[in-house]
């Protein structure tokens, strides 16, 4: 590989695995190399940070210690065990492949590409992760840290961006991967990328691997990795409702089984259109025609805002009382507050919940 001319792999393999075995982070999901950890640990840090990630991975794994215990667990406490991980879509397809590796597999995670490549929501790099650091095979396990640090090592100046660049990437790590510790070797770029190799302002006089790097020797290393800007996210406007009926149960209903969140609990709530009603209007009729709920809506209590990768949610919180009689069903409910935690809701619902106590 022409990208590879010069470089000498056994020299940066040996500086990069002795560096990470001496500095590597106290991490739980590293105290052994239980393939359903790695997995679990592995779904969980996609689009997520580490510290954020550590008392989840900790709840999880105590309340399902085994593939046999997650395969078995209702979707609702799986969901309440993820709550505030966000990207939900992730745990549900974890959860449907454990049940998959459960009944197909005898509850042993599969150990070659094409096997563990099939289940659901593995792509290539969690299939490269769990393969490396639980089975010791040599397979790339590239994510955007790992591109950051060899495009900076290697100077390459592909947009990582783009699909394709990814599979540039992949053929380099094959090329490079130490095949006697791969484990070691992936976790080590990873973590050179977490640590050292950062975004922006690389902390190149610390890095274990800088005398391999041509992008510190041209002085270019904040200029890569090549990555053009994504499309900035859409704003939209929301309005909520925190309902409470005389006996002061709140109203909460189930978001649709597919979607954005799906199946997740929230207050009512409503996208906003400019016209000649007022946000508290459109609410109201609103709660109408979808719940057949009347309800009496007072005076905004706090607006929320809550980014995802394409979307913005500005929300404008409501308080307000129910006149009618509701009729519960599986999909809307009505709850005394001490129930509340039993229900899994977006961070967005659970920050209108906190701000509603405060007043």
């Amino acid at each position: 590989m022409k990208i590879l001319d010069d470089f000498l792999i056994n020299e940066f393999q040996k500086d990069l695995i002795d560096w990470f075995e001496q500095e590597q982070r106290d991490l739980p999901w590293r105290q052994d190399q239980d393939p359903y950890k790695v997995w679990v640990s592995e779904i969980m840090l996609q689009q997520t940070r580490v510290d954020t990630v550590i008392p989840y991975f900790e709840n999880f794994v105590s309340k399902f210690p085994t593939i046999e215990d997650l395969a078995k667990a209702e979707e609702d406490k799986v969901l309440k065990a993820w709550e505030g991980l966000g990207y939900y879509s992730r745990v549900r397809n974890l959860h449907a492949a454990v049940k998959e590796v459960a009944e197909k597999y005898d509850g042993k995670v599969p150990d070659t590409v094409d096997e563990i490549s099939s289940l659901k929501g593995v792509g290539p790099y969690t299939t490269g992760a769990i393969l490396s650091i639980a089975y010791g095979v040599p397979e790339p396990a590239v994510d955007g840290n790992v591109m950051r640090v060899l495009s900076r090592i290697l100077s390459v100046w592909d947009d990582i961006a783009k699909p394709k660049t990814r599979q540039i990437f992949e053929a380099i790590v094959r090329e490079i991967i130490s095949k006697e510790n791969p484990s070691a070797f992936n976790q080590a770029l990873m973590e050179l990328g977490a640590l050292i190799c950062v975004p922006g302002n690389p902390a190149c006089l610390l890095c274990p691997v800088r005398e391999h790097c041509r992008a510190f020797a041209e002085g270019v290393q904040k200029e890569l990795p090549v990555k053009n800007k994504k499309k900035a996210p859409t704003a939209v406007s929301m309005a909520a409702v925190v309902l409470q009926n005389e006996n002061g149960q709140f109203l909460i209903h189930k978001r649709p089984e597919k979607g954005l969140l799906a199946n997740l609990w929230e207050f009512p709530n409503h996208e906003t259109i400019l016209n000649i009603q007022t946000p508290k209007e459109q609410l109201g009729d609103f709660l109408k025609n979808e719940y057949k709920v009347e309800a009496k809506i007072g005076q905004a209590f706090t607006t929320i805002q809550h980014v995802f990768s394409h979307l913005i949610w500005n929300i404008t919180v409501f308080e307000g009382k129910i006149v009618n009689t509701i009729q519960e069903t599986d999909n809307l409910k009505l709850v005394h507050l001490e129930e509340l935690d039993e229900y899994t809701f977006p961070v967005s619902h659970q920050k209108i919940r906190k701000s509603f106590l405060l007043q």
